[in-house]
């Protein structure tokens, strides 16, 4: 697999500094930051529900089935709207991020060969952070799974032209369709698309040790998840297709998409429409089966049965969906005289430009005091005040990062990884 490139002429072993460090405060656009700094809502409200150690967890093995009203409405809520959805929308922008990058060191003079070399060095941290980050606190780390994945697209992809970028969106889009629904289809016509699955299977959330009282027991637990979310996973999702999200993440910024969202309104507007719909559809069958709605077979609703099939299916299309939400908000609100609730948008956006230390911050905090290694708070929480939980985590981070922009500081993280990436 040949790489286009237009630095054809400096050597191999030639190897330059960047000719510009990162971005600059004035450079960032207010759509990506947002989007980031509701994302993190999403992954905390994700991650916490893990931690309710003394939870009846359903037939999926994930969300809880016991509780009051109150709390299945949340599970509800969770279901359709944000489990398997929000990793899709962290894909996309962790692909639009990097293709930024790019573009402005390459826009700056360095050669698209130690550009890339910058972002590999980036994803190899990634990688590092992602493993401590899964070992001393929280299993269900997304920072080494998103590391790996870069270091292989970014290595093949980030310097290929719009031409083969377009086919290899339409060839992984192909694969994940496929591959997603060969099972099903194969179940359909043996007449065992009810009992596909399997229903015994251990709960996906004992991965995360959460009730383990033994940190260091734990910690081992968290440490063998890390390494199967990073180094199994992450591969299996490249031969799936479901990097296509990444790519289109990289497309959509080569065209400014989200910095200049008043020129792309007819694709935002489809793309938000289409792309919740699909999404919030494709899950509606899980989550009313969770709440008792509908009656379905546990098979059909355990990890590998039919309705999780189709609630990841359309995972994708819901993460797009909420970009697309994002990027008509901000071009709406921008355009509107006097900006009210600028101070809230000011707050999100920052946690989005610091959205690694917000990001690592949440386990920080929720991890010793919900699992049951430190203060066990997670074993007297229900859905519904767990849920209140995590929006407390969250604004502590609005709070700090908005405390953080107030003064002109970047998060402590993001600095380490600047250094880091950039040696100076």
């Amino acid at each position: 697999m040949t790489v286009e490139s237009t630095d054809e002429a400096i050597p191999r072993t030639t190897k330059t500094a960047p000719r510009r460090a990162g971005v600059l405060p004035g450079e960032r656009a207010l759509a990506p930051d947002l989007a980031r700094g509701l994302m993190l809502l999403f992954i905390v409200l994700s991650n916490t529900a893990f931690h309710l150690t003394a939870a009846r967890r359903g037939a999926s093995g994930w969300q809880p089935v016991d509780g009051g009203w109150v709390d299945h409405a949340v599970q509800f809520a969770m279901i359709t709207t944000l489990d398997l959805r929000i990793y899709p929308l962290f894909a996309f922008l962790f692909g639009y991020g990097m293709m930024q990058l790019f573009l402005r060191q390459t826009a700056a003079g360095t050669p698209e060969r130690d550009a890339v070399r910058l972002l590999r060095r980036r994803s190899l941290c990634l990688l590092v952070i992602g493993l401590m980050h899964s070992t001393l606190l929280m299993a269900g780390d997304i920072v080494g799974y998103y590391g790996l994945i870069s270091l292989v697209l970014g290595w093949l992809f980030l310097r290929r032209g719009d031409r083969a970028l377009k086919w290899w969106i339409w060839i992984a889009t192909a694969q994940f369709v496929l591959l997603a629904a060969e099972p099903v289809v194969s179940a359909a016509l043996a007449g065992e698309l009810g009992s596909m699955g399997e229903v015994g299977a251990a709960p996906g959330a004992q991965a995360y040790a959460a009730g383990e009282g033994s940190w260091p027991t734990a910690a081992g637990t968290r440490f063998m998840t890390g390494l199967f979310v990073t180094y199994a996973a992450a591969p299996l999702s490249l031969v799936g297709g479901a990097y296509v999200v990444f790519l289109l993440g990289f497309w959509a910024a080569r065209k400014g998409v989200l910095e200049e969202p008043g020129r792309h309104l007819p694709l935002l507007r489809w793309t938000a429409v289409i792309g919740i719909a699909v999404g919030w559809l494709g899950a509606l069958p899980a989550a009313l089966a969770h709440v008792g709605a509908i009656t379905v077979p546990d098979d059909a609703q355990s990890e590998s049965g039919v309705l999780t099939l189709l609630r990841d299916a359309t995972g994708n299309a819901a993460g797009l969906g909420y970009v697309a939400a994002v990027a008509l908000f901000v071009h709406w609100w921008t355009r509107r005289p006097g900006r009210r609730g600028a101070t809230a948008v000011t707050a999100v956006s920052a946690v989005g430009k610091r959205s690694l230390s917000s990001y690592l911050a949440h386990s920080l905090i929720f991890a010793p005091i919900l699992a049951a290694w430190g203060l066990g708070l997670g074993e007297h929480l229900t859905s519904a005040t767990m849920a209140l939980f995590a929006l407390g985590v969250w604004l502590v981070t609005v709070a700090g990062a908005y405390a953080m922009e107030r003064a002109g500081r970047r998060g402590p993280v993001e600095v380490v990884l600047r250094r880091v990436m950039y040696r100076r």
